[in-house]
């Protein structure tokens, strides 16, 4: 059963200590015990330090203060916000705490209040959508017809935009995005957008700017990056199924396992085989391979996190001015 209720976090939930490796930077995990995977907040969190790419962003991490909150309780009302509320649609506790932790960060640094956000989480929906290997089954259709269902809780909640951080998603944006009354960021729209306007020179004379997807399915990086790319005339460059074999996913494999020396290499081979092909930059287009290479690994400067590009856009899209 569809449980169609939201519940108010305060910024003092409880915060695990333990420091966790995600997308090449150590974070902190904020783990709020509630009873539902709905709710909303829109207040800063408890002081943590949280640190973004230098190759994103140049300036200093935050210590966010959370003298400045301002707990909910009851019944929330977006309208008390200067900033639209963004909807957040889960189904990776992971990415959406990836999403959340930048979206809070990168908002704060001059000051201002974080947008508020509602999130909506189900991971065993992935699983139901893993099942049927990207084929409209009865059971992917009953999964996206849960995701739907979040999304119309989301959109009758008051936000202003839907934000899906789970990468392995936006393979059915169009279905789960069907009759949306408001903004659904596709992360593909997302990263084509920023490469567009960073007006990038093909690294071959003569040649077009070439942009690498490194995936963990063909049919995930298709339907994500391959025609946004391509509408925006990149080249886009895809591992090959040998490369996929032997490198990638028991890159990934390697990384579950504990074997993290192992992991980081065959990630570097997957990496230069693209780049000897002379694209400009690689998408990192899996959740599964972010957070495999160490911060300083030179690698890293070629590659694209599309969360980062995600997360950018909801921040703009949530504090545009609405009549």
């Amino acid at each position: 059963m569809y449980l169609q209720r939201s519940v108010a976090i305060s910024p003092r939930c409880s915060l695990s200590e333990s420091l966790h490796r995600v997308g090449g930077a150590r974070r902190r995990w904020a783990s709020c015990r509630s009873q539902s995977s709905l709710f909303a907040y829109s207040a800063r969190p408890s002081p943590i330090v949280l640190k973004t790419d230098s190759t994103i962003d140049p300036s200093k991490p935050k210590n966010l203060d959370a003298s400045s909150s301002a707990s909910r309780s009851g019944p929330y009302n977006a309208t008390c916000h200067p900033s639209g509320t963004a909807g957040v649609m889960g189904a990776s506790s992971t990415s959406s705490l990836r999403f959340l932790e930048k979206f809070v960060c990168w908002s704060t640094r001059d000051g201002e209040e974080a947008p508020p956000f509602i999130i909506c989480s189900d991971p065993l929906i992935k699983k139901e959508l893993l099942s049927s290997g990207h084929q409209l089954t009865s059971d992917s259709s009953i999964a996206l017809g849960k995701l739907r269902q979040k999304r119309l809780f989301l959109e009758q909640s008051g936000a202003c935009c839907i934000i899906m951080p789970c990468q392995f998603l936006h393979a059915w944006h169009d279905e789960i995005s069907q009759g949306c009354s408001v903004p659904f960021l596709h992360i593909g729209d997302c990263v084509a957008k920023e490469l567009k306007a960073a007006n990038l020179k093909p690294v071959e004379y003569g040649s077009n700017v070439r942009v690498g997807v490194l995936a963990t399915n063909d049919t995930l990086a298709t339907k994500c990056y391959l025609d946004k790319l391509e509408s925006q005339g990149f080249e886009v460059l895809c591992s090959d199924k040998a490369s996929m074999e032997h490198t990638v996913l028991p890159s990934v494999d390697a990384f579950r396992k504990g074997d993290v020396e192992g992991a980081r290499n065959l990630l570097r081979v997957s990496l230069q085989v693209l780049l000897v092909r002379a694209v400009n930059t690689v998408i990192l287009a899996s959740d599964d391979l972010v957070g495999i290479l160490p911060d300083d690994d030179p690698l890293l400067k070629r590659c694209i996190d599309p969360l980062d590009a995600l997360v950018r856009e909801a921040i703009v899209c949530a504090r545009t001015p609405r009549p």
